[in-house]
């Protein structure tokens, strides 16, 4: 079983200034010379952590995290405004452009994986390859299955615990519900509604409970941008078509891939990897039998750790 690497810190970071006042957090790790990888978190909202670094080799790999726009280092925090797939996936290029890197490896995983193949599909030139996580379509019944009917019936007591902030008679529609709360002028219930929303995903995420991912979902400020930039994209059908990855699937042509998903992913079931991989065969699926939803779970730190040093071996 693979393991990730040891600790890094970065050699460089930046604040790079976007629109509608957006300030991006962007860092750079490993070796500057490297194969220039591109981390893209998961939410929309969620934020890099420090462990995220460690998928990678820092002696092959230049290593390139970014907070996308309201979440993390990036400011202001949990702000909507501006806030869009097309915005991100413009965000990406500029990052790109900036950093003076002409093509990258592309790793993401849950909303990282939508937001990847989203990007690899607008600018399929600049993509070396992609390595992705937990397939996240983004389709209105893949938003309908976690947080509407369908999750809530192998999670009922989870599940009791997202409903509590929403009075039974707006149970018809749940992320209407939410954004009500999310988005409105009291603090305390804003607050309340981002913490339960959190909650439910951090505690969905995993096959077997894990303290360490509830404690950082429903961590105050990774929980407010989180629930408030999720539940925005969703309320907006994540400012995607219907179909849209699978339809465009041809764009990816040519690009190599690994897709890494659990067996038993509750949040993102594995039928979305499946349609994926069917819709562009030149990516490799890898089920993992005994995973959920989570990059910390062991057997899919392992295969992502594998597909990160198969990479290496092939543009090195």
């Amino acid at each position: 079983m693979r393991q990730l690497f040891n600790p890094i810190e970065p050699y460089e970071t930046h604040r790079i200034a976007v629109s509608n006042g957006h300030c991006l957090y962007v860092e750079e790790c490993g070796r500057k010379e490297g194969i220039p990888v591109v981390f893209v978190h998961g939410g929309p909202g969620a934020g890099c952590e420090p462990w995220h670094r460690r998928f990678f080799d820092p002696k092959v790999y230049r290593i390139i995290l970014f907070d996308q726009r309201g979440c993390g280092r990036s400011v202001p925090h949990a702000s909507l405004e501006d806030n869009t797939t097309q915005n991100l996936v413009a965000d990406m290029e500029t990052i790109r452009a900036q950093l003076g890197v002409e093509q990258w490896i592309v790793f993401g995983g849950s909303w990282g994986s939508t937001l990847g193949l989203v990007y690899a599909q607008t600018h399929p030139s600049r993509v070396l390859g992609l390595i992705l996580r937990g397939i996240f379509l983004c389709r209105p019944r893949d938003i309908h299955w976690f947080y509407q009917d369908g999750a809530s019936f192998l999670l009922p007591d989870y599940w009791t615990d997202y409903l509590q902030p929403i009075p039974e008679s707006e149970h018809d529609n749940l992320v209407a519900a939410y954004y009500r709360r999310l988005t409105g002028d009291d603090e305390l219930v804003r607050m309340a509604a981002a913490k339960a929303w959190s909650l439910w995903e951090g505690r969905a995420s995993t096959l077997l409970p894990r303290a360490s991912v509830v404690e950082h979902f429903t961590n105050p400020h990774t929980a407010l941008s989180l629930a408030r930039i999720e539940c925005h994209y969703f309320m907006n059908d994540s400012f995607l078509e219907t179909d849209q990855i699978l339809n465009n699937a041809a764009c990816l042509n040519g690009i190599p891939g690994v897709i890494v998903h659990g067996r038993y992913d509750v949040v993102c079931p594995v039928e979305q990897a499946w349609e994926l991989h069917r819709a562009w065969p030149d990516a490799r699926l890898q089920i993992i039998p005994d995973a959920g939803h989570s990059a910390t779970e062991l057997g899919i730190v392992d295969a992502l750790m594998t597909a990160t040093s198969q990479f290496s071996m092939r543009y090195r």
